[in-house]
């Protein structure tokens, strides 16, 4: 027992940069007090102490503002940040190093009997206020974004976001990205990672313009092309060179392209592993 407590423990500081300290974290962590009070509760529910089992899950919904039904199953070092508003349904089947925030809902679609609640695989995490309803699988390390409704798979390593939650970022959509050296000449040219040419951006709206902004790369170089076939033949065009854009060019728009390129080359220098 007191060494699934330390590995939860251990959980809480690789995903926590605000605790400090053991004590702080013992003492001062719902999310971590409404999970030992589920394995008590769950082992109760399995000894078929069904009455007991959800006193007790009563009892740590006020203590913690977490309800947790005892029939549902948890992982090790499954981590409930703030942990407020938290629901997670009978069937509920949580992995290891899962990460809940603050009014997620793991529910259910239906009144019948049998599986109606997620399941969560290893590593996946769900952002504040999400729903995640019915008998679904959330694959291992994806990702549903704050605020989203989730009613279908989400495949490993996937994120998704919305209502109701669509795919924005998929593996193979990372793969198709790592392998387009043009949209990575971009980013490295213009630091628009404000326009999503960095395929880890997961705002729709920025991955739009940054199609936009490739589209607009692939038609120069058309037009380009076109100039010197021209030319080739005798024809008099494109004499004139096309004017580089600066910073310069930005000081009326609010838009900081020296920042936004300051910013890209951080990124592209931060280590995860600090």
């Amino acid at each position: 027992m007191f060494a699934r407590i330390k590995d939860d423990i251990q959980g809480v500081f690789h995903r926590d940069p605000a605790a400090r300290n053991t004590f702080e974290v013992l003492t001062n962590y719902p999310g971590l007090h409404a999970v030992w009070l589920h394995r008590i509760s769950h082992k109760l529910w399995k000894a078929e102490w069904k009455w007991l089992a959800r006193s007790l899950s009563t009892f740590s919904r006020w203590l913690t503002g977490i309800e947790i039904h005892p029939g549902a199953t948890l992982g090790r070092r499954v981590f409930i940040d703030h942990g407020m508003g938290v629901v997670i349904g009978e069937t509920a089947e949580i992995g290891d190093d899962v990460t809940l925030y603050h009014g997620v809902t793991l529910g259910g679609t239906s009144w019948k009997a049998g599986k109606r609640h997620p399941t969560l695989k290893k590593g996946a995490v769900v952002g504040a206020g999400a729903k995640v309803l019915g008998p679904i699988i959330i694959g291992e390390n994806a990702k549903v974004g704050s605020n989203s409704v989730v009613v279908k798979d989400i495949p490993d390593g996937a994120t998704a976001v919305g209502i109701p939650g669509r795919i924005i970022i998929s593996k193979q959509n990372e793969m198709n990205a790592s392998v387009n050296p043009e949209r990575d000449k971009i980013a490295q040219k213009y630091g628009f990672d404000a326009y999503a040419v960095a395929p880890d951006n997961p705002d729709p709206v920025a991955n739009a313009m940054g199609i936009m902004l490739e589209h607009m790369h692939q038609m120069d170089t058309k037009v380009e092309e076109m100039c010197k076939v021209i030319q080739s033949l005798g024809g008099d065009v494109c004499t004139d060179n096309l004017h580089n854009i600066s910073a310069e060019d930005f000081a009326e728009t609010g838009f900081d392209l020296t920042e936004t390129q300051e910013r890209e080359k951080a990124h592209s220098s931060f280590d995860p592993a600090i």
